[in-house]
């Protein structure tokens, strides 16, 4: 028997098409490895279409990086390894921009899974610290000081990333975001 009238479907494939790249790229950004991101964004697409009915006239995006952070984190504490990357960590970039990128990703990957999330959420996908607070189910408090001891941690680990280490770069350019209180 066909199904009658509206069952959601259409409207879920609709938000996948839309936005999978960008969820795509902040699940690996939480996680820095693609095969994982993938598989979160799976898993958290799956979990999306099973409350479909309850979500789609919120924000389904807020859900789906609410269970994208919440399982990295769960995925992290449970297989503690060391990350394969595709790339040696030998390899000269030769531009300065690719370099920059490549020190941050490295920079993130240092960082425990609670306080990257919260930078990617904070300053990726540019959410307010309630908004953050929402997403992974935490007190706007701890988004402060989650992120505070994130970007200390950045600095210590990657001091290139400060504006005043980059060549041609001065206190008068625009902020990196790593300016924050010491």
């Amino acid at each position: 028997m066909a199904p009658t009238g509206d069952d959601g479907r259409d409207g879920y494939l609709a938000f996948v098409e839309n936005h999978q790249h960008r969820l795509l790229r902040a699940a690996y950004l939480i996680c820095g490895n693609q095969h994982q991101a993938e598989d979160l964004l799976q898993d958290a697409l799956l979990k999306l279409a099973l409350r479909w009915s309850s979500v789609r006239n919120g924000d389904p995006s807020a859900y789906v990086r609410a269970i994208l952070y919440r399982d990295s984190v769960s995925w992290w504490r449970r297989r503690r390894r060391e990350w394969l990357s595709a790339a040696p960590p030998d390899q000269v970039a030769h531009d300065r921009d690719g370099a920059l990128r490549l020190t941050m990703h490295d920079a993130l990957g240092l960082l425990p899974p609670r306080q990257r999330a919260v930078l990617v959420l904070r300053y990726y996908e540019d959410l307010t610290e309630v908004a953050t607070a929402e997403a992974l189910g935490v007190t706007v408090g701890t988004v402060k000081s989650q992120c505070h001891a994130a970007l200390r941690r950045l600095r210590e680990v990657a001091p290139d990333l400060a504006p005043d280490a980059r060549p041609g770069r001065g206190s008068a350019d625009l902020a990196s975001g790593l300016e924050v209180n010491p």
